[in-house]
């Protein structure tokens, strides 16, 4: 793991989303390792045998270790599963993450998840932020995810698991083609990292920081009210609004995109409006509210947009005050 990220954990109030599997349990034993405080979270989803063993072993691990245990458990209706899965387990770590005060979630995404990723985006006709949508360290609203695998294959990890003899459990759904990424990790994935880890490493590297110069970084927040400047480039306002709205918890789909380029204002999901002035994007909640004819006369000199108001009426963010 890079030493910069261990020494950033270092400081920091951590929680590891531990599932039971090969990968996270390697991450809970290199944190060991390297002297990195955090606890534990776990989902049971109850869709297998083996879902209370998995469960059992995070308890055991929690109580040897002396880390604190949070577990839920969910039965989901199988359609559309890893979405609704996903959904469930973010806002449990997130609820976790408000009511004990983490700072950081630690997940166990490894190379192979990245590529994995990349080659989904870059299939679907995605742009470089989308494909480079997983990062070493990503700042959310309220926490921040850091992936300290990032960089280091399955295979590694595998190595180390083998090494020192370390339990861990097999989830048989990762193996099932049924899934569009088990079929890209199959059939393309697994077989470039087995011939070209270091490079396609190293790739990722120059790309991330290729990125970040690319992007502009002027952003204004004032709580979760986010003003950007308008560029003349649509694909330039679209990377800064994903940045937002992905700061706000919203990964939008590339229909909700469209809907932003088509439209200039709009709710994404009912719950973020993102609305375009001449010279300025404003993404914040959206919510309804009754306000003041005063405010509301303030907030149309200073040109605001109508769905962006009731959000600054709520916070008592004062219009005028605005930067221009």
């Amino acid at each position: 793991m890079h030493e910069a990220t261990l020494e950033y954990l270092r400081h920091t109030k951590n929680l590891l989303a531990f599932s039971g599997g090969g990968d996270s349990t390697a991450l809970f034993f290199l944190l060991l390792e390297n002297k990195i405080p955090f606890d534990i979270v776990h989902v049971n989803y109850q869709t297998r045998a083996q879902s209370n063993e998995e469960e059992a072993y995070a308890r055991t691990l929690a109580i040897t270790h002396t880390k604190e245990l949070f577990t839920l458990t969910c039965k989901l209706d199988a359609s559309n599963f890893e979405h609704h899965a996903r959904e469930e387990r973010y806002s449990f770590f997130v609820k976790v993450i408000q009511e004990h005060n983490y700072e950081t979630l630690l997940t166990a995404h490894h190379l192979g998840d990245q590529l994995e990723w990349f080659l989904m985006q870059l299939c679907k006709g995605a742009g470089l932020v989308e494909m480079l949508g997983m990062q070493e360290i990503e700042e959310r609203e309220n926490y921040t995810i850091v992936r300290p695998l990032l960089h280091i294959s399955k295979k590694r990890l595998q190595t180390y698991l083998n090494e020192y003899n370390i339990l861990y459990f097999n989830d048989e759904s990762n193996d099932s083609l049924h899934y569009k990424r088990n079929q890209f990790r199959h059939h393309y994935a697994h077989l470039m990292i087995d011939d070209y880890e270091t490079a396609i490493a190293k790739s990722f590297e120059y790309l991330q920081e290729d990125k970040k110069r690319l992007l502009p970084s002027i952003m204004e927040r004032i709580n979760d009210l986010f003003i950007v400047p308008k560029q003349s480039d649509e694909l330039l306002n679209i990377r800064q609004i994903d940045k937002s709205l992905k700061l706000l918890g919203i990964l939008p789909s590339k229909a909700q995109r469209d809907e932003i380029l088509r439209t200039h204002s709009c709710v994404i999901g009912g719950k973020i409006a993102v609305c375009y002035t001449d010279e300025k994007i404003f993404i914040a909640p959206y919510c309804k509210i009754e306000m003041d004819k005063k405010f509301k006369e303030v907030c149309r000199k200073e040109r605001i947009p109508s769905k962006i108001r009731p959000y600054l009426f709520q916070e008592g963010i004062d219009p005028s005050a605005l930067s221009r």
